[in-house]
């Protein structure tokens, strides 16, 4: 049976799949002009809507970089700032703004990186740009380009593209029917493929099959469970906090595959009695928290959200403290390439003239 709502928003589907196509033509044909960067640059990014794993394989190649001696620039367009033009986030020596004016997830990757420069920027080669001025005397080593598969005004030595395996891979409709940004067969475009968050290797090995026909290098990977952080509570120390197992919590998160973060934390052996989630990137409000504060202190459960989540938050400190009176954790996720790492690492390598 036909949802009748997909139906609606199929016309507006094929009209944005139609301008898409367009614009790639003419990128393709060379009629809109791709600009080449003075540093060599990796875009990592998706053809879906968020909700892929990109934010914590960013974090990773940001961290490989790192571990071979290389400095990395991450530049982004900051989603869900309130601040405008060019804004830099971090020095590579200390963070400088919050999340209200970098973003949620690219202040997260300012705090979990503090050797890397991060710029914000509506248009990238501004940012790209303003590296090369602002750090002349201390050039990156490689620019990352946060979500910008879709961008393609700046050239990239490598091109990254994300899928998630937990996604309907072969019913994917195109926005605002679906999730897609673009169609399928553009992964093309990609120079390797990364198939991500696989939960279920029957699934998995389907999707795999028909990327495999792209011809790219194709790597998998899943999502592993990281740290479960306590930032507030009535504990005289983070130490002294429930063990996960131990934990009785309402889950909240505003980000596009809340799904998978209930599975993380059920993995962790947290017991979860109630959950909300929000919109991907919904800003969060007084009233909002605080009915979820109330929800849980009703119930006697703790408050866990995702680590995306937590630094949104963080960008207005009236927000954590209607929360912080009860037991708070966010839990922190990391990208577990179990196979073609070697491959990643290689040609992450080949883009700033290593072997």
């Amino acid at each position: 049976m036909h949802n009748p709502i997909s139906i609606l928003l199929r016309p507006a589907a094929l009209s944005y799949r139609a301008i898409v196509q367009l614009r790639n033509t003419l990128f393709d044909r060379h009629l809109f002009i791709t600009w080449k960067s003075p540093l060599p640059v990796v875009s990592i990014g998706n053809l879906s809507a968020g909700g892929t794993g990109k934010t914590p394989l960013v974090d990773w190649v940001v961290k490989y970089y790192l571990s071979i001696g290389c400095k990395p620039a991450i530049v982004s367009r900051g989603y869900g700032r309130e601040s405008k033009g060019v804004q830099l986030v971090s020095d590579g020596q200390r963070v400088l703004l919050s999340s209200r004016d970098a973003g949620d997830e690219t202040a997260m990757l300012a705090w979990n990186n503090p050797d890397a420069i991060v710029v914000v920027a509506e248009k990238r080669k501004d940012a790209v740009n303003y590296i090369t001025q602002r750090f002349a005397a201390r050039l990156p080593s490689v620019i990352i380009l946060d979500d910008a598969f879709q961008h393609r005004q700046i050239e990239r030595k490598l091109d990254i593209a994300v899928i998630n395996a937990a996604e309907p891979y072969f019913k994917a409709k195109m926005l605002p029917e679906g999730r897609l940004r673009e169609p399928l067969k553009n992964l093309c475009r990609a120079n390797l493929i990364l198939l991500n968050k696989i939960t279920d290797t029957k699934t998995a090995d389907t999707i795999q099959t028909a990327l495999e026909k792209t011809g790219k290098p194709l790597l998998k990977a899943r999502l592993k469970t990281g740290e479960l952080v306590c930032f507030a509570g009535t504990f005289s120390s983070p130490e002294e906090a429930p063990l996960p197992e131990k934990l009785k919590a309402l889950a909240f998160a505003g980000i596009a595959s809340p799904e998978s973060f209930l599975e993380s934390l059920e993995k962790k052996g947290v017991s979860i009695a109630a959950h909300r989630f929000f919109h991907d990137h919904e800003p969060y409000s007084a009233k909002k928290l605080q009915a979820i504060r109330r929800e849980a202190e009703k119930k006697g459960l703790s408050l866990i959200t995702t680590e995306k989540d937590y630094f949104r938050m963080l960008g207005s400190p009236e927000l954590i403290r209607i929360i912080s009176a009860m037991p708070c954790y966010y839990l922190k996720v990391e990208t577990d390439i179990f196979e073609g790492k070697e491959i990643l690492q290689s040609m992450l390598k080949a883009v700033i003239g290593k072997s």
